[in-house]
């Protein structure tokens, strides 16, 4: 199992919405992530700096082949391009990054 997070801005005017939509997340959305191997999955809000940090568990053995299939998915292609409008990546980030990785310095199980 490997951790990773993930941080990324949000639109302060986007928050309700952004709340609202993640409140009631497609069936066919939750299903990609599982079938992508991920678990544990959350997405947390720093307020007032209006930042995204989200973390998740991954179980498979091929992240890169696992995330390429979610993003092949027609129906999470429809839940980004509601999603992504509403977020500001940071200008920190790598080259091809939405949302910039982090790095893991502590974990305690």
């Amino acid at each position: 199992m490997q951790r990773y997070g993930a941080v990324i801005g949000l639109k302060p005017e986007q928050i309700a919405d952004y709340k609202r939509v993640h409140a009631d997340v497609w069936p066919d959305v939750l299903a990609q992530i599982k079938a992508s191997n991920i678990t544990n999955y959350s997405i947390f809000l720093r307020e007032p700096e209006n930042l995204l940090f989200a973390y998740y568990e991954y179980t498979g053995t091929d992240h890169d082949a696992d995330m390429a299939a979610m993003a092949a998915d027609p129906i999470t292609q429809q839940w980004w391009a509601l999603c992504m409008p509403m977020q500001a990546p940071l200008d920190s980030r790598t080259e091809g990054e939405w949302w910039a990785a982090t790095e893991e310095v502590f974990h305690l199980d």
